[in-house]
């Protein structure tokens, strides 16, 4: 995929997405682990990347924990800023995660194995809740997205190559549609690119770690 040559946080908002938010009563770890215990049927989002052509027609499998980490004042969302040196994605808001290696034996220890050596997040924190449908990227990476509630205390070490920062968002704000923004930029060829953006503090969320979280939103609310 051609390297985007824009700073996304000029670009003008389209539309906001608007639905409801997830109510608040299922943002509990209980409901959480009903949820993925028995899932509804449900509709994941199509999102424009999934149409992009990936390198040599067969993604790179990769997975990404999304981690859910139970906080006094709520339930809150992981995330990192990923180092502006990075060949993919650099400087761009991240779930922790990266490429399945040969070690790995499911989607589920590829991103509990990342996640150690990317924040060094111990995996006996981790109760995997489930997956999410794959999210397929421009980039050529095939991700699956790995749900888990994140039990403190645990301790984070971010790998200087890769991570530049982490932090937390309330997932309470992630949830809620009045949040996820429509923003969209020019093609080669004509037409536009639409993505979601989900601005927080000073952090931009977008890309495919915004459209994941879209699916969540999907999943949670269904």
């Amino acid at each position: 995929m051609t390297k985007l040559h824009f700073d996304p946080l000029t670009l003008p908002i389209d539309s906001l997405a608007g639905e409801a938010a997830v109510l608040e009563e299922r943002l509990t770890p209980h409901w959480l682990r009903e949820r993925f215990a028995h899932p509804p049927r449900w509709s994941p989002e199509t999102v424009e990347e999934r149409l992009l052509k990936v390198r040599d027609g067969n993604p790179t499998p990769a997975s990404v924990l999304m981690p859910l980490v139970q906080r006094p004042q709520g339930i809150t969302m992981l995330l990192t800023q990923r180092t502006a040196h990075l060949t993919d994605h650099a400087g761009q808001v991240s779930l922790p995660g990266g490429r399945a290696e040969d070690e790995d034996a499911t989607p589920i220890d590829t991103a509990l194995r990342e996640s150690e050596e990317e924040i060094g997040l111990d995996r006996g924190c981790v109760e995997v809740l489930g997956t999410l449908p794959e999210h397929f990227t421009g980039s050529g990476y095939r991700i699956t997205p790995v749900v888990g509630l994140v039990h403190p205390p645990f301790d984070l070490r971010a790998d200087p190559f890769e991570v530049a920062e982490i932090f937390e968002v309330p997932l309470g704000f992630l949830m809620d549609g009045m949040n996820h923004e429509r923003r969209s930029i020019p093609v080669p060829g004509g037409g536009r690119r639409s993505f979601y953006a989900m601005p927080y503090d000073r952090f931009f969320i977008w890309g495919a770690t915004a459209a994941m979280l879209r699916n969540l939103f999907h999943f949670l609310r269904a």
